[in-house]
């Protein structure tokens, strides 16, 4: 289910690579709540063996670089933001950067670390953000890093030297792709794909995919994978990669939360190369990997995949969460959307856990019928409410509940 990881960890910025003892490893920018920007001064690594992808294995603080323990000794405390990580020849590098345009990598025995030794990247270092490494069938490694125009080069054997004469820029520029930031790059059936943050549609919420015959270019775009609007009423940027894992591709990509720009979390949607190469755009979803959420056992309401109005992703208690309104005001008009539940042979009833006063309206398919409505009335605290479904449904569909009071929290709800 969508989000991946549980709820106490923010990771954004996701690089995910299938690594040698074959698990699957998630790379990314760590926001922690209460800090004053995007990311940390640390990072973390998960990883998991579950062909579903909904167990994963948390191996703790990867690396860091705060001011007791500064692993950047050229830019010592600096934030760290998004990375990647790749493993060569028996050793496992991550790339990094930070608010300072600094670009970095740092070595390890294992694929979780702790990564150390960090050196400046000879070439780049100070000149962007946001790294991306690739080795190719001949054993040549590029780098791509930069933001709103993509530059790119040949990776020395050093892994941590840019081959002199080998840099090109604008690989990818906002005028042409919409590139924003974010680059990542994979080889697909002889070609090059490079995912990344794409700002066409108005805001950086897009993460886009470009095809090429050579890993430095020229790239022709080819479309939006998925967009992340909605998910949060503060959202501003996506970022994350594609991977192909136990035979099935996915695209990683994250989410904003509790109402602001930040604490991000990983999420991920099964997607399809075609025949033809192209990439279809895929919809948020809040079953992710795992399939369709039954009806029939409690369904966190913080699982939702798009939201409207005042409604909002909140904590109510360390690793547990609800959805509530902004500001405690109305939430007239307000919807939560959640995709894809299956109610198997049908259900008669919904239970809901609420607090506040008012109604919640159950539609599915996009139509405008109301199938239950489910009257709130709680203002000390959650309580459970039930109501008949009006209308049969059976099978997989997407549901949304519409909110009509005020000073309402939802926590869960449940059918029957």
């Amino acid at each position: 289910m969508n989000p991946l990881l549980p709820r106490q960890f923010h990771v954004a910025d996701v690089e995910a690579r299938v690594m040698p003892d074959g698990r699957l490893y998630l790379y990314g920018s760590f926001d922690e709540p209460g800090f004053y920007t995007y990311c940390s001064r640390r990072y973390r690594v998960f990883s998991t063996d579950d062909p579903s992808l909904a167990n994963w294995q948390d191996h703790g603080i990867s690396f860091e670089n705060t001011e007791e323990n500064p692993g950047i000794s050229w830019d010592p405390a600096s934030v760290l933001y998004a990375p990647d990580a790749i493993y060569r020849n028996g050793k496992y590098y991550l790339f990094m950067c930070g608010n300072n345009d600094f670009e970095g990598v740092a070595v390890s025995d294992t694929p979780y670390g702790p990564f150390k030794d960090a050196k400046p990247i000879v070439g780049a270092d100070r000149d962007g953000i946001d790294p991306a490494v690739f080795i190719d069938d001949d054993g040549q490694a590029y780098y791509l890093w930069g933001q709103f125009a993509l530059k790119g080069a040949k990776l020395m054997d050093d892994m941590c030297t840019l081959e002199p004469g080998s840099i090109k820029t604008g690989i990818l520029t906002e005028q042409e792709h919409g590139f924003h930031e974010g680059s990542s790059i994979r080889k697909i059936n002889g070609k090059y794909y490079i995912v990344y943050t794409d700002i066409s549609r108005g805001r950086a919420t897009c993460m886009s995919y470009a095809v090429s015959d050579n890993p430095l270019g020229p790239y022709k775009k080819g479309g939006v994978i998925i967009d992340n609007t909605l998910c949060d009423p503060h959202t501003w940027n996506n970022h994350g990669s594609i991977c192909e894992y136990k035979g099935q591709w996915y695209i990683f990509y994250h989410r904003s939360s509790r109402n602001s720009d930040k604490c991000r979390r990983v999420c991920a949607e099964p997607i399809t190369i075609n025949p033809d190469g192209s990439i279809n755009e895929v919809c948020m979803t809040s079953q992710g990997p795992e399939g369709p959420v039954s009806a029939f056992n409690e369904i966190d309401a913080s699982c939702a995949c798009r939201l409207k109005g005042n409604a909002y992703i909140t904590e109510d208690k360390p690793g547990s969460e609800i959805l509530a309104g902004c500001g405690g005001g109305s939430w007239r008009g307000a919807w939560a959307e959640y995709r894809y539940i299956d109610f198997g042979s049908g259900v008669a009833s919904c239970s809901m856990k609420a607090s506040g006063k008012g109604v919640i309206e159950i539609k599915t398919d996009g139509s405008d019928e109301t199938v239950c409505a489910v009257k709130i009335d709680s203002e000390n605290g959650f309580a459970v409410f039930s109501a008949p479904v009006s209308k049969e449904i059976k099978g997989i569909h997407p549901l949304w509940l519409f909110f009509d009071g005020k000073d309402m929290s939802l926590d869960s709800f449940v059918f029957a």
